[in-house]
């Protein structure tokens, strides 16, 4: 871990995250692995103010969106009940901040899997329902002041998350690698993507991946918990309210 003074880091993002400015004076001062302690060390901060974790979400999970945001792996991050949108209904563009949003699916898990060593045959066992959904992030850093890092202890950008109707998972049926997004903005059709984008393979692939992440910081994948797998495309961005 890079030698900060990690309570002090924490702080100023959880100050960030109520509202207060954000923590720019920690630009280029820790690594991968402390962001993530940074990120999680807000699940029992928020849980205390009555904010609970609802899950998880990975992302930078297709080629597009990392050679997009420059990146060269997956992040993870974690979801809350705050952040769940109801579906099929407008949300305010006012309260977000430079903001985009993701095509994914969105998985329930039905069986606690933990790490490592987890397959892709005990995830199929594992996942209780699918569902299309939209990740809507934010760029909460002032522009020219963001690095991958920094977002990686800001949540990973995530600011909320509005699932669809949800289906029960079958394997035996639902090839999740061949499940297809069609993109629409304000009615005009933008591209098609298929969940083999995901990771290259299949948004199950992200739950191993995740899993395997997880249990380096002594974390499990909880039975009832909602995964965002990652979008299927690059991310799209708004300056304004927008219907998709």
């Amino acid at each position: 871990m890079t030698d900060i003074d990690f309570d002090q880091a924490v702080e100023d993002f959880w100050q960030a995250s109520q509202g207060g400015a954000f923590p720019v004076q920690w630009q280029d001062t820790f690594d991968r692995e402390t962001a993530y302690r940074i990120c999680l060390a807000m699940i029992e901060r928020r849980s205390a103010i009555g904010d609970a974790q609802a899950g998880w979400k990975v992302g930078l999970t297709a080629k597009a969106i990392r050679e997009q945001q420059g990146a060269t792996e997956p992040v993870f991050a974690v979801l809350y009940d705050s952040g769940r949108w109801q579906s099929g209904v407008s949300h305010p563009y006012s309260d977000l901040m430079r903001p985009g949003w993701e095509n994914e699916l969105c998985l329930t898990m039905g069986v606690t899997l933990k790490g490592p060593g987890v397959t892709e045959d005990q995830v199929k066992a594992a996942v209780a329902t699918i569902a299309p959904a939209l990740e809507i992030i934010e760029q909460r850093p002032p522009p020219g002041k963001g690095s991958g890092f920094l977002s990686g202890a800001d949540n990973g950008q995530q600011r909320s998350f509005i699932v669809g109707t949800e289906t029960a998972y079958d394997a035996s049926i639902h090839d999740l690698g061949k499940a297809s997004v069609e993109v629409f903005v304000d009615g005009k059709f933008e591209e098609k993507a298929f969940g083999i984008e995901v990771m290259e393979s299949s948004p199950l692939s992200s739950i191993v991946w995740l899993t395997e992440g997880l249990s380096r910081f002594g974390h499990e994948l909880t039975a009832g918990s909602v995964v965002m797998t990652g979008s299927f495309t690059k991310q799209y961005r708004f300056e304004g309210p927008v219907e998709v």
